[in-house]
């Protein structure tokens, strides 16, 4: 018998008089918060607010601090002198910075020096270009200098043609001081080329600032290593990988103790770790994961653990609610300084209590907006897929629901493909703003994601066109069965892998779906493994090149699970939507599935948007999105 589970969830009580929906010109008038750390005196929250000026196409941002204990904002023009800077050392006396430096010569100008008007650029390797920037010769480089004025500083990395930060969205989290001041531990992928492009080998080095030598401190790990951090008693700490090539692989949580003897506290927790941070004492470390469809904060207790005896199995989960916790800014005390999202709600800062278990939030840069909103609900349900799992499936409601009539309902179909779909808020993909605009949204936690086990995350890769697929039309099934739900207006969207499935769901939805709509998505999977950038990625969730007739399993998906395959039996309007300067997700996926569509004399459009990546950042192309979304639905379903 299906198991049904109908939980309405509200963070915020909702006046009786709000009449108002959530619109896309209100969705982009929404303060954006990100917690920026305690001060140094440790008695305020020190945070940003970027708000959206539509007609200047541009964010502002304003700087603000607020007690621990709730109170007042105060703005304030500068925030060095409020946080400790973690890149002064110890004692004082040197700064690390990162610049860029010109480790090679792949343009026309810089080769030939009597051309230098030319505009050509020479490789000859891959990582030519990454995310949406093409590789000019110039790589991030980690500095350090006396700290005082006029310093010079010193490479760290000099002539080396590599990156820390790594690129595209490393910041200084790539880069910390040892305790002592005597050496820099840095985040590097020592890989250059073709090499670099296929591996996720990144590793912790070592500079010794007094001998000038570089050591790898984690040779013998194949995968990501990434997030240092030094324990209050001075024990190097990281997240890790196993896997080359594997950029979804389970994330732990290593301690070097003794400064010698690693250990994997997370090796026996059925899960994967997004980010971690040390208690003051030393004793306990909480980290954030997916589990269930939100992300929570967890524990791990030390205390009087014998680490040599073996691996750490003292797990606890802290926090519980349908909400996410996105950061841990201080877990000093029983009061945890916390920012937390649910799909109703932008990111805020909250205080949680250990002890009592309960959330009071201290910065409210939206409550004004939200108060006059009248919300969606969501529930949780749980579907038997046609392998006898049962699935976590998000149903979002449109405001006053009213379960006697009929609204239009759309399958969400989640990127990464190994993402975990939790209680985020998204200012593009926002379930509030769809439901808000009178649809049901139904969002399933297929596999490839967080959260429930590692095996249920692991079962997508090489099998993009198979099992998840099902999963979906089990969801989308099982929720159209409800006498709410109007079955001949069924809806299919998604971006990245979401796109991918969308194209893929088209040539085989047998008439269920009334319209598509593909957000840089993957098309041709012969043409996106010669054009993205990140190769590793398709040698892993493909099983290798295309090309390799002896590999059965890239075979099967560049034959069975290739959305290209199945144009003959698309049948129903598509919109189609595509970043130029998206290199993940080349314009060419959307090209070729446009022509498609309109060869075929299936309604479609063609959504484009030249400066735009895999995502979309300028506040009035973010517009142009949402009302082009939504006259899409309007139009076809």
């Amino acid at each position: 018998m299906k198991k049904f589970f109908f939980i309405i969830i509200s963070s915020m009580a909702l006046s009786a008089s709000a009449q108002e929906v959530l619109s896309p010109e209100t969705l982009w008038k929404l303060n954006r918060v990100t917690a920026l750390g305690i001060s140094k005196d440790g008695k305020n929250i020190v945070y940003k607010v970027s708000t959206p000026v539509m007609e200047e196409n541009k964010s502002n941002t304003k700087f603000f601090t607020i007690p621990i204990t709730g109170g007042t904002p105060t703005e304030v023009k500068d925030t060095k002198d409020l946080l400790v800077d973690k890149n002064i050392a110890a004692d004082g006396k040197y700064i690390l910075s990162t610049q860029e430096v010109k480790t090679e010569n792949v343009l026309g100008k810089d080769i030939y020096a009597d051309l230098q008007k030319a505009d050509a650029q020479v490789y000859n390797g891959l990582d030519y270009r990454h995310w949406d920037t093409w590789n000019n010769g110039t790589h991030n480089h980690v500095f350090y200098a006396e700290n005082k004025e006029k310093a010079s500083p010193i490479d760290i990395m000099k002539d080396e043609p590599f990156d820390s930060p790594q690129k595209p969205f490393g910041g200084d989290e790539d880069y910390i001081w040892s305790p002592s001041g005597k050496s820099i531990i840095y985040v590097c992928k020592k890989k250059f080329g073709t090499a670099y492009a296929v591996s996720t080998n990144t590793d912790l080095y070592e500079y010794n600032l007094y001998t000038q030598t570089t050591k790898n401190l984690t040779e013998d790990n194949l995968g990501y290593d990434t997030n240092p951090a030094f324990s209050p008693k001075g024990e190097l700490t990281w997240l890790q990988m196993k896997r080359d090539g594997y950029e979804a692989d389970k994330n732990d949580i290593i301690v070097r103790f003794n400064g010698a003897s690693n250990i994997n506290l997370t090796a026996n927790w059925d899960g994967s770790v997004e980010s971690f941070k040390w208690s003051p004492d030393g004793n306990k470390i909480y980290f954030l994961a997916a589990i269930d469809g939100t992300q929570q904060l967890f524990e791990i207790d030390l205390k009087g653990y014998t680490m040599t005896a073996g691996i750490a199995t003292n797990i606890k989960k802290i926090t519980s609610d349908d909400s996410d916790v996105h950061d841990i800014v201080d877990v000093s005390g029983e009061n945890f300084i916390l920012t937390r999202t649910d799909m109703n709600h932008a990111l805020e800062i909250y205080s949680f209590n250990t002890k009592k278990k309960t959330w009071t939030q201290l910065t409210k840069t939206n409550d004004d907006i939200y108060a006059k909103l009248a919300l969606p609900k969501y529930e949780r349900r749980y579907v038997t897929t046609t392998d006898n799992k049962q699935m976590l499936v998000w149903v979002i409601l449109p405001p006053n629901f009213d379960k006697t009539k009929k609204y239009p309902t759309l399958l969400y179909c989640q990127g990464g493909p190994q993402s975990p779909l939790t209680q985020f808020y998204s200012f593009r993909w926002n379930f509030s703003l769809m439901a808000s605009q009178g649809y049901i949204i139904v969002a399933p936690n297929r596999r490839g994601m967080h959260g429930h086990g590692i095996a249920w995350n692991e079962q997508i890769s090489k099998d993009w066109g198979g099992q998840v697929m099902q999963d979906y039309l089990s969801a989308i099934d099982d929720v159209a069965k409800e006498s709410y739900v109007d079955k001949a207006r069924l809806g299919c969207i998604g971006a990245s892998y979401g796109g991918y499935s969308v194209y893929f769901l088209a040539g085989i939805h047998n008439n269920r779906f009334k319209t598509f709509i593909a957000h840089d998505g993957v098309f041709n999977l012969e043409s996106m493994y010669g054009t993205t950038e990140e190769v590793f990625f398709n040698n892993w969730d493909h099983g290798g090149p295309y090309w390799d007739k002896n590999n059965a399993a890239a075979q099967k998906t560049f034959t069975q699970f290739n959305p290209i395959k199945l144009v003959d039996k698309w049948n129903t309007p598509i919109l189609i939507i595509q970043g130029g300067i998206d290199f993940r997700v080349p314009i060419g996926q959307a090209q070729e599935a446009f022509q498609a569509a309109q060869l075929r004399g299936i309604k479609s459009r063609f959504l484009y948007f030249p400066e735009e990546n895999h995502w979309v950042l300028k506040p009035q192309n973010g517009l142009v999105w949402q009302r082009e979304f939504y006259k899409w639905l309007k139009e076809t379903l």
